[in-house]
């Protein structure tokens, strides 16, 4: 029989391949498991393609990462990265009619992949959960948020329907919910957006999950919201010891809130860092171009800095490097497939050039005269280089 949690533990507040077969992943996953922190989550080689009339088409393309347990992973990049779609296959939620996932993802040791949809349903929420972007779309209307939370723990653990609506009351005052008995009989449309997200993090949570993926559940909020949302998902995390993967747009959440961050673009993964080493000391060109578009991390001198053009459209995916038509760092070889390449032990970027640039990141490095400021003026123009 399943062991039921024996006491509510969340926190309260308001608040690519390389040479001999091995990726550069997988290295960095073996690394951390010698140093005795394997993995909870090891991804391999993850692709997924979109069925259409016209064949395959490929939206994300051998994806691989590794978390470990309590480890906060920010999932960056522009709309139409593949990032939310990598969350979506690694919770076996695209239709298998219209989408096809390849490759591996080993929770606990467990291939989520190879799982049929009834071992997959078991798996679903009580080991790994996902908060959504949007919870007015996640909740049902015609259900009180007590019942749909008490149905999540009731899925999963045999219990009366009388203890899963304590327990129910019980997470929504865990997430910072006032009166969470009254909240209880309340339908998604009676609460704010603040409330119904923390509705959905109550629901993620309920089961104590080892993983929970958070889809962008800020874009909705305003800015104190948001704070207050990200305070708690943090704090969560570190009191159950539960691994995070926060996919958003805004870095300055991911300063805050994540230990790691992930950059996709279009559907590769083209580096993987320590945060403060992403934030600070970038080695990928569109890594860097993200952080000089924001007001907090830039330069503030003259016009706010901005990547031209758009992500390609899938289907439409430049040879060699994605990132190239866009890059001011581009030169010949560019065009050549890249690899991710290590950079330290636990930082890899999927540049050629990699080694070789002194990005822009935090204002910090743009000190007049430093590498990083001389390599920023030569690849806008502003020197020859």
């Amino acid at each position: 029989m399943t062991d039921i949690p024996a006491k509510l533990s969340f926190a309260t507040g308001e608040g690519g391949q390389l040479a001999g077969g091995a990726s550069v992943a997988g290295r960095m996953s073996a690394a951390r498991s010698a140093a005795g922190a394997a993995p909870l989550l090891d991804v391999r080689d993850l692709s997924t393609a979109f069925l259409t009339s016209n064949g395959e088409l490929p939206i994300t393309r051998q994806i691989s990462f590794s978390i470990r347990a309590g480890e906060r992973v920010g999932l960056v990049g522009e709309s139409g990265c593949g990032k939310s779609v990598t969350g979506l296959s690694l919770m076996r939620l695209l239709p298998p009619q219209t989408a096809r996932v390849t490759g591996e993802a080993r929770l606990a040791g467990q291939d989520l992949m190879t799982l049929s949809p009834r071992q997959m349903r078991a798996v679903r929420g009580r080991d790994v959960a996902m908060i959504f972007q949007e919870p007015m779309s996640a909740l049902d209307p015609v259900f009180t948020v007590g019942e749909q939370i008490a149905e999540a723990y009731r899925v999963h653990f045999p219990v009366s329907r009388a203890e899963a609506r304590q327990r129910a009351i019980a997470a929504l005052a865990e997430v910072g919910i006032p009166a969470p008995e009254r909240r209880y009989d309340e339908y998604p449309q009676q609460l704010s957006g603040g409330m119904r997200q923390r509705v959905m993090i109550a629901m993620a949570l309920i089961c104590e999950p080892k993983l929970i993926i958070a889809d962008e559940p800020t874009t909705a909020l305003d800015v104190t919201i948001q704070a207050q949302i990200t305070d708690l998902l943090r704090s969560l995390s570190e009191r159950t010891g539960a691994a995070l993967i926060f996919i958003t747009h805004d870095l300055g959440v991911v300063a805050e809130t994540c230990t790691r961050m992930i950059t996709m673009y279009a559907g590769e993964i083209v580096e993987d860092a320590p945060v403060d080493d992403a934030l600070t000391r970038p080695r990928h060109p569109y890594t860097s171009g993200l952080l000089r578009s924001l007001p907090g991390l830039s330069a503030r001198r003259g016009v706010l800095p901005s990547i031209p053009g758009r992500v390609p459209a899938p289907g439409r995916m430049p040879d060699g490097c994605r990132f190239r038509e866009r890059c001011g760092y581009a030169i010949a070889g560019c065009e050549a497939a890249q690899a991710l390449l290590p950079m330290a032990a636990d930082h890899v970027a999927r540049c050629w050039r990699a080694r070789d640039l002194w990005l822009p990141g935090s204002v910090d490095d743009m000190a007049a005269g430093s590498p990083v400021a001389h390599n920023l003026a030569a690849a806008t123009g502003e020197i020859r280089p």
